[in-house]
């Protein structure tokens, strides 16, 4: 049975429908990372009314703490958070390496690291990590990847990339053996070469895997990087699978994206903005105020300023504060900041991609693209 029905196309961007055990997700569709199985000062009552179909959760992180067989215990991530949608959790490849300190070492075998919590070691191997994921039971889970760096060079990108490969081999075997209703995804390396990504994603498109995953450093970090890479498979992405690229969070790599044909994207970007003071604006609201596509709330200009954030959005922020209350919340670092910032830069991000699969359907995604990124 199809887990993904495409139900309107404007050439390469489209819009469907993926089935998964806790509900239908319409795509495109922007997913909210709750790192440690919660999206930063945000309930579930907040994501759903922000319009969020579905979150992220961090393998690694919730290894370490409080732990998957804590979490399995307790009835498994969704009872856990009382989150009733569905979920993806990432493999916990990216963590591993990045966090996994000065002694991370990389074998066929698997990932040797330490917690950056106690410096206790750890080992993951493509077999403990969907492990780990079943536990935790989310509705997606990721294959066990090896992101090479860019600049790393042809040599190891090579090998990287044949180790990803033996991985993805070893997860879908694993998570067979497991059993259950889990929906898998593989996750396409190859660092900067076109012919290493292409190879990665015939291979990984040959695997039986649920759904694509483009995964790497360039992906959602390097705009014209990012739509090279998603170029070149514009013709070679399996059409009846879901298309997800790992890391991608701001306007107008989301734009890039999904001209080329990719349903799904997560970053912590709109979190982490809010935190730091930067809020999410539509260039039509944005004037002198924005700067790609957002404004600094620490700004001087604000200090009596009674309009919202963003004067057109539906937000609960936006519908109840002003820029000159909100910048005394941020100076004053009271978390109520948090809590408002957040709504509304989700809210925002979520709504933008609802926004662009209507124009898909509507077959007037190049006008809505143009009107936002002119």
């Amino acid at each position: 049975m199809s887990i993904f029905k495409t139900v309107g196309k404007d050439m390469y961007s489209r819009a469907g429908v993926l089935k998964t055990p806790h509900g239908e997700i319409e795509t495109p569709v922007f997913m909210p990372v709750g790192t440690q199985a919660t999206v930063k000062s945000l309930t579930p009552d907040d994501l759903k009314t922000a319009g969020a179909q579905i979150i992220l959760a961090n393998t690694y992180h919730l290894y370490l703490r409080p732990g998957e067989k804590l979490i399995k215990k307790l009835g498994g991530l969704h009872e856990f958070m009382s989150w009733d949608k569905p979920i993806l959790t990432d493999s916990g490849g990216f963590q591993v390496m990045s966090l996994g300190g000065s002694l991370v070492k990389i074998t066929d075998d698997g990932v040797t690291f330490t917690s950056h919590l106690d410096g206790s070691k750890h080992k993951f191997t493509p077999e403990k990590s969907i492990q780990i994921q079943h536990d935790l039971g989310a509705d997606i889970i990721m294959a066990f990847d090896e992101v090479a760096a860019d600049k790393v060079g042809r040599e190891y990108s090579e090998k990287a990339l044949d180790r990803t490969h033996s991985w993805a081999e070893r997860c879908v075997k694993e998570h067979k053996k497991l059993g259950g209703d889990q929906l898998l995804f593989g996750i396409v390396q190859g660092s900067v070469y076109e012919d290493l990504r292409k190879k990665g994603l015939e291979f990984i498109s040959s695997l039986d895997f649920d759904g694509i995953a483009l995964g790497g450093e360039s992906i959602g970090f390097d705009n014209k990087a990012t739509k090279e890479i998603i170029d070149w498979f514009a013709d070679l992405m399996p059409e009846e699978k879901p298309h997800y690229a790992m890391g991608v969070g701001e306007v107008e790599t989301i734009f890039i994206c999904i001209e080329g044909g990719i349903d799904m994207f997560d970053c912590v970007s709109p979190t982490r903005r809010a935190r730091n003071g930067s809020l999410y604006i539509s260039p039509k609201n944005g004037g002198k105020v924005s700067n790609k596509f957002a404004l600094d709330i620490s700004n001087s200009q604000f200090k009596l300023d009674k309009k919202p954030i963003d004067p057109n959005c539906l937000c609960y922020t936006c519908q109840n504060f002003s820029r000159a209350y909100l910048r005394h919340l941020f100076f004053a670092k009271e978390l109520l900041y948090h809590r408002l910032a957040t709504i509304h830069n989700i809210y925002f991000m979520v709504n933008l991609v609802k926004e662009i699969r209507e124009s898909i359907l509507d077959k007037k995604f190049n006008s809505l693209k143009t009107s936002w990124l002119r």
